[in-house]
């Protein structure tokens, strides 16, 4: 890699970092390739250790490479996506008695688990309590929070909202559930059959809270994905919030266009 600054005005630490960026994708940088240190870069390009440093940050801010305390800094490799899709809860996969998420796991011979954060009646917020017909102003909700891991990396933090009635005086209000089929088993014996679901996607970048329980390196954004269940009926009776890493999940959609 040579300085080729030429007209570019750009800062030094912008022009390499895109140098740096384009080995990458080439593959002249490598998934798992170790960078040039800063010393061995400002060598190179003829320019300051701090400016060598400020591109790597520029790198690591866009998810390109991580830091290895007392090692060094790598490209970031490439790792197993937990893809989830359309037809995660479809009936046919209720032979292998596992969850969409664990079945993924499975599929990768990742090991999937959860850790339960709390399960609480609540007030729902007012984007909740709108979509799920609640009302805003009483604990008209019961609020189911976990994180789900697969292997040592956490993947996604998963918020679902039900409403209070339904809820009231089952095993939703344990940690674990219990049943075979989860949480929509015990809905479709509360009367609610998923038919239909609502999914509405964004990106954005992780909060402070979010960048803790999942472990997100800096410059890696959060798939958040927020699902409502819709039954036999047309009426919406479950609303989860998915905020997914997006370095380690993905979503698959194969559905017709109508």
């Amino acid at each position: 890699m040579t300085n080729t600054a030429g007209d570019d005005r750009r800062p030094a630490s912008e022009r390499l970092a895109d140098e740096l960026r384009q080995s990458i994708e080439s593959g002249e940088l490598a998934a798992g390739a170790k960078l040039p240190s800063e010393r061995e870069l400002a060598e190179q390009h003829n320019i300051a250790r701090n400016t060598a440093r400020q591109a790597i940050r520029l790198l690591a801010e866009s998810g390109l490479v991580v830091a290895e305390h007392g090692r060094g800094v790598f490209v970031r490799p490439a790792i197993a996506v937990i893809r989830l899709g359309n037809d995660r809860y479809s009936p046919r996969y209720r032979s292998t008695g596992l969850s969409p998420f664990l079945l993924e796991c499975a599929k990768q011979g990742k090991a999937g688990r959860f850790e339960v954060l709390s399960v609480e009646r609540v007030i729902p917020p007012a984007d909740v309590a709108d979509r799920l017909h609640l009302s805003p102003d009483t604990k008209s909700a019961l609020r189911r929070e976990n994180v789900f891991w697969a292997d040592a990396d956490p993947i996604q933090r998963v918020t679902t909202w039900l409403p209070w009635a339904l809820a009231e005086d089952t095993a939703l209000l344990r940690d674990e559930v219990g049943h075979p089929f989860g949480i929509h088993g015990i809905l479709e014996e509360r009367g609610h059959t998923m038919t239909r679901i609502l999914d509405e996607i964004s990106a954005r970048m992780p909060t402070p809270d979010e960048r803790e329980h999942l472990r997100i390196s800096p410059g890696i954004p959060v798939l958040d994905v927020l699902h409502t269940s819709i039954d036999t009926d047309g009426e919406p009776y479950e609303l989860t919030r998915f905020v997914m890493r997006a370095d380690l999940s993905g979503l698959r959609y194969d559905a017709p266009v109508e």
